[in-house]
């Protein structure tokens, strides 16, 4: 939908350091995913689990680490209960070579987490785990049945990945409302810390903050992550694409990222961008992504980028794609976007949420400030393939 490239990485290396300076640690971030973590993989596996003949990945020998968390137990223990019926280990195995048939290329496997989100198979994670080249997917369900699977969607930038197994009936945990989270309110995290071996570990914490901006290294190089959660519930290596929950027992994030230099620092996605993604799949059996074809920063974010820009609401265009339907329609860098369809719009989230609800062909209407004079255009979405080309 948006476009990624020449991105100000001053900007937002300052940022991030002022972020994380101020919390006094460290800025190197790692992706929650046990055997991707900073590139080290886990070993092939050797050990069938489930009894269903699929060998999955050898659980890592750790010594378990003792939770202080009293508080709120028997809240937590309900929620805990009802949700880890939905959360799955995914097992990913990748080879290490640039082509699949070079006969010294090594496979490994990596392990992470997912949620059930529909009951006929759709799950989601993140892209760091199921995303990108892999040779085989494993999925293992609550009942100790281990199926195979396929990712039919993934976004790098975002972060989260959809992946489909045949399967129905399965049990899934209700979707939540991110914009309505308070800095301060309980927050539960599950999924499979270190590997499968500790599945469906339950942590809890609270909701830290809103609406970070962090930077994080990728196989495809540096990525930056807006509009997230920040939690201080343990998230370790193999947690990556599990659900962090509200006391009502709702997924309000998928949790992605942690702080590797500091204990309590973990981020989650909004399950907001999410949720127009997963209705689709549900509804049609496809997502087909609407391009629009710019990249904005959120106006809390822009006095770190030109002190001299003023905004009130909504978001500042940093970014224009000159073959896509924005600039086709007028808008350029340094336009403010305010509206979409009727919608305020003031985070790139928002309006990630607001394009996504809609489909490739769409027209939707746009208000935006042009050298300081409202604007109103109309926009026709295209379709962003898989392969990242733009069909228009």
């Amino acid at each position: 939908m948006f476009d990624n490239g020449r991105r100000k990485n001053g900007f937002f290396t300052m940022f991030l350091t002022s972020l994380l300076t101020s919390l006094g640690v460290g800025i190197l971030l790692i992706f929650a995913v046990t055997g991707f973590v900073t590139g080290n993989r886990s070993t092939a596996p050797q050990t069938p689990q489930g009894g269903s003949g699929i060998e999955m990945p050898s659980p890592q020998q750790i010594s378990a680490e003792q939770s202080n968390n009293t508080g709120g137990q028997n809240t937590i223990q309900s929620v805990a209960e009802n949700a880890s019926k939905a959360v799955v280990g995914i097992s990913v195995l990748k080879v290490d070579s640039s082509s699949i048939f070079n006969p010294n290329a090594v496979e490994r496997w990596g392990v992470g987490s997912g949620v059930i989100v529909t009951p006929n198979g759709y799950i989601l994670t993140n892209h760091h785990v199921a995303g990108g080249k892999s040779k085989r997917i494993v999925v293992s369900l609550v009942d100790g049945k281990n199926l195979d699977g396929v990712t039919v969607w993934s976004d790098s930038v975002l972060d989260l990945a959809v992946v489909k197994i045949e399967a129905e009936g399965l049990p899934t945990i209700p979707l939540g409302d991110a914009t309505k989270l308070k800095v301060g309110e309980p927050a539960i995290a599950i999924g499979n810390p270190l590997g499968l071996q500790f599945q469906r570990t339950v942590t809890s914490g609270i909701i830290s903050a809103l609406n970070r901006t962090i930077e994080v290294d990728t196989e495809q190089g540096t990525n930056y992550m807006e509009g997230l959660i920040q939690t201080d519930a343990s998230i370790n290596p193999g947690n990556s694409g599990g659900p962090l929950l509200n006391l009502k027992g709702e997924v309000v994030g998928i949790n992605t990222v942690k702080v590797a230099s500091a204990e309590g620092i973990g981020f989650a996605v909004p399950i907001n961008v999410a949720i127009p993604i997963i209705n689709k799949f549900a509804t049609t059996g496809e997502f087909i992504e609407p391009y629009l074809g710019v990249f904005a920063y959120d106006k809390d974010i822009i006095p770190y980028l030109d002190g001299n820009v003023k905004v009130q609401n909504g978001v500042y265009v940093a970014n224009v794609d000159e073959n896509g339907p924005a600039y086709k329609s007028g808008i350029r860098v340094g336009c403010i976007m305010t509206q979409i369809d009727g919608e305020e719009i003031s985070t790139m989230m928002q309006l990630r949420c607001v394009i996504y609800s809609k489909n490739p062909g769409d027209v939707v209407t746009i208000r935006h400030i042009s050298n300081g004079k409202p604007q109103t255009v109309q926009v026709r979405l295209a379709a962003k393939e898989k392969d990242g080309l733009v069909t228009r």
